[in-house]
């Protein structure tokens, strides 16, 4: 008899902490993701802002495990799974058997089911959706250089944001910054303080999950740099180019004229499974025992899986699938069923508002300003995947901090936003 197959679908944060915590284990590990890349997910808006390249929050998971004897890993898209056969499909019609399962597939942008805002947005999950971003903004810029009508030049120069979570706010606070620093200066056709970042939330403060002081002070930051910043607002409806926001309680919609507008308003799980038969939670992810158990054999963890921490479902954050991920492992390795259920140690959380202001809660602690900024940067320089990634992105910190410059501005051509394609010609050879 072989040694035990374990089939890891996923390589986020949940997914390759379980590999990790596998390799050199009595098992043989296969790790299935779509991507050939682990994404360092809490940078994405500095990808999007033109303060780090793509590769610098991104490490290939055939390097992670360049030296293992017994994880590998296969770039794939799981499109079906058979329970009782202890087997999945792969897209192509490729069946792998494993003996135990982890799903770890993460979470996608969510639309609260209004196409338009799909079609209309622009999402910051992926890493592609962050380099599109990165593009839309800075071609925003190029076409609102080029424009003598100040009304449609106003279009060009307003960007809405949409969700004040951690990522609206990092992305709004990074964005004012990045307009402040080239309005006036790279582009003297624009005049400093005419662009406008927009920030919408639907709730009453910022960052639900912090302390609302925290919050506030959230709020107060950006609006000290120039974000307008709106609560109690939802986006009712998104044009090419114009938002319309509607109040949650009484008061009439308002339409804003924008030609960006950025989606982070909410995620939804990226669920492999659609049998009917396999539970769910009300906010559709896979509904496990205290195990973190689908069924025997089976796993799921981070934010497929809807795991309660006795105060409701965990956050569709990294910390709990990395400790999610890690416990799997352990029970893994022992080689029968988890000794005790699952216990989340909350270790805190974190936003950066921008240049020397974050926000930080530890348990009953809570940082803000410089202080919360000095632990928000040696936190996820710690979690990033590399020593040369932690260099770079340090270097470019360390520049940007130092220079007030942005250097990554680059506009590559993408033949899917119309913006960015309006501004070279068909003529130029350039990549997809």
């Amino acid at each position: 008899m072989g040694r035990e197959r374990v089939v890891i679908v996923g390589g986020g944060f949940g997914g390759l902490a379980c590999a990790r915590a596998l390799d050199g284990a009595d098992v043989d590990v296969l790790l299935l993701d779509t991507r050939n890349y682990h994404l360092f997910t809490p940078l994405l808006y500095q990808v999007a802002t033109a303060l780090l390249d793509p590769s610098d929050i991104a490490y290939p998971f055939r390097t992670v495990f360049r030296r293992s004897r017994n994880v590998r890993f296969r770039q794939a898209r799981v499109t079906g799974v058979d329970f009782d056969a202890r087997r999945l499909t792969v897209a192509g019609g490729e069946q792998i058997p494993y003996d135990t399962l982890v799903l770890a597939t993460g979470s996608a942008n969510a639309y609260f089911g209004n196409p338009e805002l799909a079609e209309r947005t622009i999402g910051m999950k992926h890493l592609d959706e962050a380099m599109r971003l990165r593009n839309h903004v800075l071609s925003c810029l190029e076409r609102a250089a080029q424009i003598a009508d100040p009304a449609e030049r106003a279009e060009w120069l307003t960007f809405v944001v949409v969700g004040g979570g951690p990522t609206g706010v990092e992305y709004s606070g990074a964005l004012a910054e990045l307009l402040g620093m080239v309005l006036g200066r790279d582009f003297p056709e624009l005049a400093p303080g005419s662009a406008r970042v927009v920030l919408v939330e639907g709730a009453d403060r910022l960052l639900g999950a912090f302390h609302r002081k925290l919050g506030a002070y959230a709020a107060d930051t950006l609006r000290s740099r120039g974000v307008d910043v709106r609560l109690s607002t939802l986006v009712g409806q998104a044009t090419a180019t114009a938002a319309v926001l509607s109040p949650t309680g009484d008061g009439e919609s308002v339409t804003i004229g924008a030609r960006t507008i950025v989606w982070s308003a909410g995620v939804g799980p990226d669920d492999p499974l659609h049998a009917d038969e396999v539970p769910r939670s009300r906010s559709r992810r896979l509904q496990v025992d205290d195990r973190l158990r689908l069924r025997p054999g089976v796993y799921a963890i981070g934010d497929v899986a809807s795991v309660d921490s006795g105060g409701g479902e965990l956050p569709m954050l990294s910390p709990p699938a990395m400790q999610e991920g890690r416990y799997v492992a352990r029970a893994i390795r022992s080689g029968g069923e988890p000794a005790a259920p699952f216990r989340y140690l909350d270790k805190g959380t974190m936003a950066t508002i921008g240049r020397r202001s974050a926000v930080a809660q530890v348990g009953p602690l809570r940082f803000r300003g410089f202080l919360g900024w000095i632990t928000w940067l040696v936190v996820h320089l710690y979690y990033l995947i590399g020593f040369r990634n932690r260099a770079i992105v340090l270097a470019s910190w360390g520049w940007d901090y130092a220079r007030r410059d942005r250097p990554i501005r680059l506009i590559v051509r993408s033949r899917f936003d119309p913006v960015v394609a309006s501004l070279i010609p068909d003529d130029v050879s350039a990549a997809p």
